[in-house]
């Protein structure tokens, strides 16, 4: 064979193997990758940004070691006030938490000013804005999940929502709480831009053994261990500002208490606080249904703490 078409058919062979080896899946010619992909003009393009992935959600508990308003950096109060828009339902009971807010305004200023729909330095804070239920048990044990989710469908802004209880934990069954807890869980898959506050219900004298203390319980647990924000009412309501516990006493939402263990309560850990306390400089007098000033005080504390720590304070 001539050697000009020896080296014809040398060529030839060795770009028919190199097609084959691309044809069965061995890479061909080396593309540039994402990050040295270049444009018309030669300038590098730089690979697209990923996806953010939104931060992890821990829990956020707020109880009696959480009615200290002073702890509360100023800026926190003005975070809160710019990036937290409320709607609160409730009836009388949960009604402390507003009227302790109001108060408060008078007894340490416009810093702690709040009005549906906020403001320029002001809280928005809707107060029982929902159609169709008036609690967590009220007019059955259901309602507020419709009425939440007919209300964050139009009012777009609010980026929480709390709801408190009455009475109806006192008479609830652990499958009763475990709707609560299921209705809760669904509205924040549905809406997850929007945090959703659990709460405990208020005290009613049964104690350390009785059924309102075990529903509480299991309301706390499912919170603890799935990282979920929780406004402890009942617990706000064991406690004096000091830190004295009452829970083992048969503590009721008056905050009245048994003093001697002969199981009944013939003092009240609040009107004993007031009577040692300023009033004015250490508490300030407001409307509180059912209970003490003092409680509503402590109550509108916590309520700022929980605040601030859904704009992103640490606590």
């Amino acid at each position: 064979m001539k050697p000009h078409i020896a080296g014809r058919l040398l060529f030839v062979g060795v770009c028919v193997a190199l097609a084959a080896g691309w044809a069965c899946g061995g890479s061909g010619p080396a593309s540039p990758s994402p990050s040295q992909a270049t444009t018309a003009s030669g300038s590098s393009t730089p690979p697209p940004a990923p996806s953010p992935t939104p931060a992890p959600r821990t829990l956020i508990l707020v109880d009696h070691t959480t009615v200290s308003l002073g702890r509360i950096p100023a800026e926190w109060i003005e975070q809160a006030k710019s990036q937290v828009h409320i709607a609160y339902g409730h009836t009388s009971h949960g009604s402390q938490l507003v009227s302790g807010m109001t108060g408060l305004v008078a007894f340490s200023g416009p810093a702690y000013a709040f009005r549906a729909g906020g403001g320029a330095g002001v809280l928005d804070l809707r107060d029982t804005p929902f159609s169709g239920a008036s609690d967590l048990g009220a007019p059955d044990r259901t309602a507020w999940a419709g009425a939440t989710r007919t209300y964050l469908r139009t009012q777009t802004s609010v980026n929480v929502v709390l709801w408190s209880w009455c009475g109806q934990v006192s008479s609830a069954t652990s499958s009763d709480i475990d709707t609560y807890l299921a209705k809760m869980s669904e509205l924040e898959a549905e809406f997850p831009n929007v945090r959703f506050v659990y709460m405990t219900g208020h005290l009613d004298g049964t104690g350390l053994s009785g059924n309102l203390h075990l529903r509480n319980e299991q309301i706390r647990q499912y919170c603890r261990s799935r990282g979920k924000v929780l406004y402890d009412f009942a617990d706000i309501e064991s406690y004096d500002p000091d830190g004295r516990y009452f829970g083992d006493r048969l503590p009721n939402d008056a905050c009245d208490y048994d003093s001697n263990g002969d199981g009944r309560r013939d003092s009240n850990w609040a009107v004993e606080w007031q009577n040692s306390h300023m009033r004015g400089i250490d508490w300030f007098d407001c409307p509180s249904a059912h209970s003490q000033p003092l409680n509503a005080n402590m109550k509108a504390y916590a309520a700022w703490w929980l605040f601030a720590r859904l704009a992103g304070w640490g606590g």
